[in-house]
């Protein structure tokens, strides 16, 4: 398969076989083609050369509805489901011979028939908004099932979902699997989950194949290498067991709204010293999003406080500079840059009026500003062209190691980061997991809300639980397992 895009060769000549049967993982960076593959596949792209061959026979695929027709089906990242109609409702209206009316009574006992075949079930007269997250995925599946999709692709099925949630389900589709029932695709950048559910793997760099074989033949370090090549990763940064505290930051009873004023964080209490990360753990939308904004300046208070070395943090632009207090929040693109600015005054917006970036406040000095630049991005090895370069034009990896740059290169007390590799490389992973753990190790306070329980485990030295706005359980990580925080984040 190969796809072409003006200039960009988007995906290059790529083969990849999954036998009937197989519970296959599709490894690869952002911007690997595995996307691109995909949406091929699914009859969203044309293919600029190349065949699709099920059951040996080659099929044509012009949309997605040929996709369906060929028995390949796709449960996404985000949820399809209308979330005012019952389970039963939406299953029903995603069939593309559901009549103009519909007798309910004959098409519920149907489906309570092929639920009595399927090896999980969802409550089918409840409302798809009153459902778990879990409960929504099981349904996004037994709705491509009862589709007749015998062939499923999954594209990143547990970034919603708790641990507990994601292996039920990877487990129950693996068995489905080896019983011949199904055959999976699955795209992911979980290797535990690939370790534990695959038989094989294919990974692809940079829109070819880099390789593929047997999951039990395959050590996670060969898929890394098969994923980034020669790319050379910074060495994890050792924590320190003592470390001199710098500062302590406090949020006390702090209570915030969210866009329809809804209560999203509520009452919420914890205190993080110098020298420790505290990694906020939680199914996306338990207030989180709500909470690193207001920390950030970037939503109002309801109620409460935050409190940095005894003195109140009301997260004005002084605030953030007396208190050494710095950030690095989720699509730094949107929401700590300015597009269409350069890197250097992006850089350059922490001081950009203090010397000897400007005199007397307000004369700016546009050389010192790019030497600075210059220095920075030598430092954190950002990869751009000039520091005149507008940072719209970077990498998402090389937008994120430029705002660490702008919030790293002073004296850091507290610093406050959400979501701080999602979708980068690995070598842009490892760089800024190692700089966390720097300045942890020189005495800052840091607070870090992921979605990845994994970068959770691996950076905190303690974790805290956020679930229905609330935190609900905190422990230091040496004393807690990754059953007890899945539990927690379910709200159990």
């Amino acid at each position: 398969m190969t796809k072409v895009f003006g200039s960009l060769v988007a995906l290059d000549d790529v083969s990849i076989k999954v036998g009937a049967g197989e519970f296959h993982a599709l490894l690869g960076e952002n911007g690997a083609g595995k996307s691109t593959l995909v949406k091929c596949i699914m009859g969203f792209y044309q293919p600029t050369r190349g065949q699709l061959l099920v059951d040996n026979r080659e099929v044509l695929i012009k949309a997605p509805a040929d996709a369906q027709a060929a028995g390949i089906g796709m449960v996404y990242q985000h949820f399809t489901l209308v979330p005012c109609l019952t389970a039963a409702e939406n299953m029903v209206i995603s069939r593309a011979d559901a009549p103009a009316v519909i007798k309910w009574a004959k098409e519920k006992e149907e489906l309570q028939a092929f639920m009595e075949r399927m090896p999980f079930r969802v409550p089918l007269n409840t409302v798809a908004a009153d459902l778990s997250a879990g409960e929504k995925q099981k349904l996004e599946i037994l709705k491509q099932l009862y589709l007749n999709q015998r062939f499923l692709i999954l594209d990143e099925p547990t970034s919603v979902l708790t641990p507990g949630e994601a292996d039920e389900i990877l487990g129950l589709l693996h068995d489905m699997a080896r019983a011949g029932d199904i055959t999976v695709l699955m795209i992911t950048h979980k290797f535990r989950e690939v370790n534990a559910f695959a038989d094989r793997v294919t990974v692809l760099r940079r829109g070819k194949l880099a390789g593929s074989g047997s999951v039990n033949d395959l050590s996670t370090d060969d898929m890394s290498k098969m994923m980034i090549g020669e790319a050379q990763m910074r060495e994890k940064a050792p924590r320190l067991a003592r470390v001199e505290p710098k500062s302590t930051i406090e949020i006390a009873g702090l209570s915030v709204d969210d866009n329809e004023g809804m209560r999203a964080v509520d009452a919420v209490n914890l205190k993080i010293r110098g020298g420790e990360i505290v990694g906020i753990a939680g199914v996306s939308g338990n207030g989180q999003s709500e909470l690193v904004e207001a920390l950030a300046g970037q939503r109002s208070l309801a109620g409460g406080a935050v409190i940095v070395n005894g003195r109140r943090f009301d997260a004005t632009r002084k605030d953030f500079a007396d208190l050494k207090v710095f950030g690095l929040p989720e699509e730094p693109l949107k929401n700590a840059a300015v597009k269409r600015m350069s890197v250097s005054e992006n850089i350059a917006f922490r001081s950009f009026d203090k010397a000897p970036m400007a005199s007397i406040g307000w004369w700016l000095k546009p050389a010192a500003m790019r030497d600075n630049a210059v220095r920075l991005i030598d430092k954190y090895h950002v990869k751009t062209p000039s520091a005149e370069t507008p940072i719209e034009n970077l990498s998402g990896g090389n937008v994120q190691r430029t705002i660490l740059a702008r919030e790293l290169s002073g004296d850091v007390n507290v610093l406050i980061v959400a979501n701080p590799c999602f979708g980068l490389d690995f070598a842009s992973v490892a760089e800024i997991r190692a700089q966390l753990i720097d300045q942890r190790n020189k005495g800052a306070a840091i607070l870090l809300v992921s979605e990845d329980l994994d970068e959770i485990l691996e950076l905190s030295d303690r974790v805290a639980v956020m679930s229905g706005g609330q935190i609900t359980y905190q422990a230091p990580i040496d004393e807690t397992d990754r059953n007890t925080i899945g539990k927690y984040m379910a709200g159990h």
